[in-house]
């Protein structure tokens, strides 16, 4: 199969999702891949590695997808870049279709195929494209969230591990799935006084499992509104596959927390689960809501895109080579992700929100 790896243009998004050397070993099965000229370069990858490894790199767009079947991204489709595709691409990249209902209405106009990174799920609901990226949007959420809480941030001032004769910050974190979990270990491990809610007592018991320091609750009305009034960060990782993310923090309950505090918001991609969340991108990244920091950009991961390209492709590169076969519907787990086939919405997800 011909593969076609466009560079990203969504503000400041530098991944790529295959690293030179998941490029030679597809090209060494024998298919074929021509790469945009600079598609590497912001993860450190220059054009010189890529063609070494046998990739026909163009410096025009439009061939790209004009000589592609296979269409491999990371984020999902921008409207200048709707113009290149066709019935007869299949497109394999994060799609966030459930937050994005225009862009999903005009893919399905198109009639292509679109399989979405994080709806390939395998066996146990694993989400195995997914979890990578959530791992490094969970570390960044604590990260950012330590810094806007300095007061030049527009925060309130707080150093969130605390210092001896002063008080630890307090962290809410709501879902302790891989995202969530990342940031819990991250701020655990900062010092801070941390608390997860989640419906799983298997993910509650592994995030006791993390320190003294952390506590983990089921996410009753009463103690989810308590905690996060008196929090100094809230982090949002709730996840529902493939659909939008409810919202579990209110605007009531977020005008009750101090003012200088900071919500993180790692569901925007998936809509957001707080209700006072707007997506947001690393060129401008935060605003003031209820004087409350809000920080919800919508590519988290971006901002580390060598690190992020290296998860990203270990994880892509069984899928990408599945999905490049005749025959890639056999696979369970890449059919489950298939968001459109052939103009038709087919995760259940879109079928009931476009029904």
């Amino acid at each position: 199969m011909h593969i076609g790896i466009p560079r990203e243009i969504k503000p400041l998004e530098g991944r790529i999702a295959l690293v030179p050397e998941a490029c030679r070993q597809l090209i060494d099965s024998g298919h074929s891949i021509t790469m945009e000229q600079n598609a590497g370069a912001l993860s450190g990858y220059p054009d010189g590695v890529f063609t070494s490894a046998g990739v026909r790199v163009v410096a025009d767009t439009a061939q790209v997808y004009r000589d592609a079947q296979l269409i491999l991204k990371v984020k999902e489709p921008q409207d200048s870049e709707l113009v290149h595709l066709r019935q007869n691409h299949l497109l394999f990249c994060f799609l966030h279709l459930a937050a994005y209902p225009q862009l999903a209405r005009k893919l399905q106009d198109i009639g292509l195929t679109a399989v979405g990174f994080e709806t390939v799920e395998e066996e146990g609901g694993k989400l195995p494209a997914l979890a990578p990226m959530s791992a490094i949007a969970g570390r960044i959420a604590t990260q950012v969230g330590t810094h806007l809480l300095h007061q030049p941030q527009g925060g309130k001032g707080l150093l969130l591990g605390g210092v001896p004769a002063a008080e630890r910050g307090h962290v809410v974190i709501i879902g302790a799935g891989t995202a969530g979990g990342n940031a819990a270990t991250l701020a655990a491990n900062i010092g801070a006084e941390v608390m997860v809610f989640d419906l799983s007592r298997d993910r509650l018991t592994a995030m006791r499992e993390l320190g003294n320091n952390v506590t983990a609750l089921y996410p009753y009305q009463d103690a989810l509104e308590k905690e996060v009034a008196e929090a100094d960060m809230v982090i949002g990782a709730v996840l529902k596959t493939g659909r939008r993310a409810p919202h579990v923090v209110s605007r009531d309950m977020v005008r009750a927390m101090q003012p200088g505090s900071v919500i993180i918001d790692i569901s925007v991609d998936q809509g957001g689960c707080i209700e006072t969340t707007r997506p947001t991108t690393y060129e401008n990244p935060t605003y003031i809501e209820e004087d409350v920091v809000h920080f919800a950009v919508t590519n988290m991961p971006g901002a580390v895109p060598r690190t992020a390209s290296q998860a990203l492709s270990a994880a892509l590169i069984p899928y990408v080579t599945a999905i490049a076969q005749p025959d890639w519907k056999s696979c369970k787990s890449l059919s489950r992700g298939i968001n459109i086939e052939s103009g038709r919405f087919i995760h259940p997800a879109l079928q009931e929100m476009f029904a």
